[in-house]
């Protein structure tokens, strides 16, 4: 059997030397070189680089054996695609290096991932399992430390996302109970070897939350801003209005975890993001200290996109930066993007009523950002029009709602999304569209919807409206 190794990392390097031109790829948005991607896992700053690693299968767009595929960069803005760091290729880890996390140990950068293997009968077997390397590409797979849940527990147990506080590692990971309730399982270890279960720390019917998910995915546990988060995707809630629309949600509850009793005392559910493609994020610190997430800019069982037909599907979202504000977490984009930006346009002080374009902003990959005030009646921007294509985010004023509606905005999924404002006489929005993707943040990041649309190539206008009247204060367009 030829090595899959050897198989995985050909795709790379043909890759980087010849990478792909259709209509579709991303302009500045990681992809895989070849087949799927999906979750994010082990973003790390290491030795003065980022690396982000990824779920992916490389020969196939459908959700089959994993790797991990691997990025690098020094800035978070020029990503350089390396060989794959992990190869299901051992008795663990057959059928796919499920999602994990990384840190350092003894300048040495570890990998901390699910090892996938499934039975004729339909059984499964999960491995949390061990790899480390001296020079963050090459690993070394040190095997299994935990061989399976607790008992209670399915062997739906994943993605383990581990950190250290004094002289102690700690590990939350995805759980489902047998009785299909969604959880998130603590663990502990001082040596990296042993690691003792101590207790479900969340979870759907425990701490006060109702029903809520027969399965957990992909936790990460962090303190920002002197507040305890854990974000979590779980699976199987119910839609509630304008809340929990897509076929799996991503949030985050806030709390205060007492290190003691392993006690986490949280609040309510918030979602991480209002789009529609956006799933199972991870968290890193850097050397700055900040709090740094990538996501997933897909959604499980999701997988009719138009760019199968060129031999892959799915993207990372840009990276942000969080906050820890108002009882919430705010997304910006790092600074660092600020590098990306060409041939600056700036307008001010333009009323606007029925519809107006403004030279120069215009194109499928840009900066846009926009200031509106005095906002009466219906009023928002399409991006991406065109003769029979819209992408179109507006505010309902009557109904204080920020809408964001793909319905026309060409191939691929459909349906509108929707979020409340606080108040509807002012909006600001940071838009980042780049070929097949957008990614809008609201007020600075208090809210944001990110989504894949496949228009047309044709499809290149921006137009501003309003139904009665606006005002657009302030307008920055960059080229990227």
């Amino acid at each position: 059997m030829e090595d899959l190794f050897l198989k995985a990392n050909k795709i790379v390097e043909e890759n980087n030397e010849t990478p792909p031109k259709d209509r579709y790829r991303l302009n500045y948005h990681l992809m895989p070189s070849k087949g799927l991607l999906n979750d994010p896992n082990g973003f790390i700053f290491y030795r003065g680089k980022y690396h982000i690693f990824y779920q992916w299968n490389p020969f196939a767009c459908e959700h089959g054996s994993k790797f991990w595929g691997h990025f690098v960069s020094d800035d978070l803005c020029d990503w350089k695609e390396i060989e794959p760091a992990l190869t299901p290729d051992t008795k663990y880890e057959k059928n796919g290096c499920y999602s994990g996390s990384a840190f350092e140990h003894n300048d040495e950068l570890y990998l901390f991932y699910t090892g996938n293997v499934k039975h004729s009968n339909g059984s499964r077997d999960s491995y949390q399992c061990l790899a480390k390397s001296k020079d963050g590409i090459k690993f070394e797979k040190l095997g299994p430390v935990i061989d399976g849940p607790p008992q209670g527990y399915t062997k739906h147990f994943r993605d383990p996302k581990i950190w250290k506080k004094e002289n102690t590692w700690y590990m939350v990971i995805g759980a489902q109970t047998k009785d299909e309730q969604g959880r998130v399982l603590l663990y502990t270890s001082i040596d990296l070897k042993k690691w003792e279960y101590k207790k479900e720390i969340a979870g759907s019917q425990i701490n006060g939350l109702s029903e809520f998910g027969y399965m957990w995915e992909c936790p990460d546990f962090f303190e920002l801003g002197g507040a305890d988060i854990l974000l979590v995707s779980p699976q199987g809630i119910e839609e509630n209005g304008d809340k929990y629309n897509n076929l799996y949600q991503t949030g985050y509850f806030i709390g205060d975890y007492g290190w003691k009793n392993n006690k986490f005392n949280h609040g309510e559910f918030f979602e991480m993001d209002r789009g529609f493609e956006f799933y199972a994020p991870q968290t890193t610190i850097d050397s700055q200290g900040r709090r740094l997430l990538f996501g997933w800019m897909g959604m499980p069982e999701m997988d009719d996109e138009p760019t199968k037909k060129d031999g892959w599907i799915h993207a990372m979202t840009l990276p942000r930066e969080l906050d820890y504000k108002n009882n919430k977490i705010y997304q910006k984009p790092v600074e660092e993007l600020k590098k990306l930006r060409k041939n600056k346009i700036e307008y001010h002080e333009i009323k606007v009523k029925e519809e107006l374009s403004l030279d120069g902003i215009e194109g499928d990959s840009y900066e846009l950002i926009i200031e509106m005030s005095a906002i009466e009646g219906r009023s928002g921007i399409r991006v991406r029009t065109s003769e029979t294509e819209k992408t179109d985010i507006y505010i309902d004023v009557e109904n204080k709602k920020l809408i964001f509606d793909r319905n026309q905005s060409g191939e691929g999924y459909r349906g509108i999304r929707k979020c409340d404002l606080e108040r509807v006489d002012r909006l600001k929005l940071h838009i980042f569209m780049d070929r097949s993707s957008i990614e809008i943040f609201v007020n600075d990041g208090e809210e944001v919807f990110t989504s894949r649309i496949f228009p047309s190539k044709k499809s290149q206008g921006v137009v501003f409206y309003s139904l009665e009247a606006c005002k657009l204060d302030k307008i920055r367009y960059y080229k990227i």
